[in-house]
């Protein structure tokens, strides 16, 4: 069936198939739960503008290989190494050009001229959210985990998540970025990072039916469209809908203080939990996503990518990151020695000059 083999290359960790009019990209680091390295990222981009000019190609596709996962998101040790080199005296490195390359690439499928297609059939985080939720149709199951984790590794919710968040039902985007919380499939349908539902055994059966489908029959959007009908299911609830009373209550407080202190006051159990969560996160990362969810929801996207070029390189140049990253992954102790250690410690001042511009040339996207 295959028609162009391109970049299948087992160290890169990306394939490029043309199916038909299909575009196909297989992201292919299994045992790493298919996540992003800047090699992929540096194949993706220029694949993605020739299929973009080439007539012969109607629409892309995006799945991950292997059972568990999507794209559970960037290689943050390689980032963790890297970064601690730079402090060391070793020059600029993958903490300038993984975020260039990454928030360049969630750009372009933002703004890519045909339908694209993310099938997300497992886990998806950080990156894979970045290169799943900008594109025309994202298909989710009821084995998609998708979440946010940012601030739990001394980061925030970056690779587009300024812009998308604040844009969800009430003030869920705002739970999402501040908890961690992980959505299932009908979560995921109902803040919008889901367009479609299928069932999770059928997904190669829907990657197949969009390689033999009849592009002639109208606009390829449209043609997409009634693909992914013929195979749509019912997720079931989303408890977050349920959730949304107490969620909207607190979380639409102004600050994490605020927050913190509805949900303590909160009846709800599940207000405790997430006010539990919070507390293990980052205090400097909490209250730099509270400010750039509160700036996104006005904001362009474009400029979304901006502001958080300018974040991920203050939060490079603070020892958060490096922290979140020994305690989760490196030592695995999960005890991170935040710094400061606690909201009061972190001040106004802080979090504007977090959004200033930097000694650094602005990432400007159109």
């Amino acid at each position: 069936m295959t028609d162009r083999t391109d970049g299948q290359d087992e160290g890169i960790g990306v394939g490029f198939d043309v199916v038909g009019r299909l575009g196909v990209i297989t992201l292919d680091r299994p045992k790493a739960l298919n996540a992003l390295t800047l090699p992929m990222i540096d194949r993706l981009r220029p694949q993605l503008a020739d299929w973009a000019a080439d007539d012969a190609i109607a629409a892309v596709a995006i799945h991950g290989a292997g059972e568990r996962a999507f794209c559970a998101g960037g290689d943050v040790i390689a980032i963790y190494q890297d970064g601690l080199a730079h402090k060391a005296g070793a020059g600029f490195g993958l903490t300038h050009s993984f975020f260039i390359g990454e928030y360049s690439l969630n750009h372009q499928i933002h703004t890519f001229p045909k339908p694209y297609v993310s099938l997300v059939n497992g886990i998806s985080m950080g990156g894979g959210f970045g290169l799943s939720v900008h594109g025309s149709h994202r298909v989710v199951t009821e084995r998609t985990t998708f979440a946010m984790p940012e601030v739990g590794i001394g980061l925030f919710p970056d690779v587009g998540g300024t812009w998308f968040l604040p844009r969800c039902p009430g003030r869920v985007g705002r739970f999402l970025g501040l908890t961690a919380h992980r959505c299932d499939g009908p979560d995921g349908m109902y803040v919008g990072y889901g367009t479609h539902a299928v069932s999770g055994d059928r997904m190669g059966a829907v990657l197949d039916a969009l390689t033999t489908a009849d592009w002639s029959q109208g606009p390829a959007h449209g043609v997409v469209d009634g693909v992914l009908a013929g195979f749509a299911v019912d997720l079931g609830p989303a408890e977050l809908a349920v959730s949304r009373p107490w969620v909207d209550a607190a979380f639409g407080h102004p600050t994490v203080e605020a927050i913190l202190d509805a949900l303590d006051a909160s009846a709800e159990e599940d207000a405790h939990k997430a006010a539990a969560a919070m507390r293990r996160m980052s205090p400097t990362s909490l209250k730099l996503a509270l400010e750039a969810l509160t700036r996104g929801a006005d904001m362009a996207y474009s400029d979304c990518v901006t502001m958080e070029y300018r974040l991920m390189q203050s939060c490079m140049a603070r020892t958060d990151f490096f922290e979140g990253i020994r305690a989760l992954l490196i030592d695995k102790d999960k005890k991170p020695r935040w710094q400061p250690a606690d909201l009061p410690s972190v001040t106004e001042r802080d979090i504007a000059a977090a959004f200033a511009a930097g000694d650094f040339e602005d990432l400007v996207v159109n």
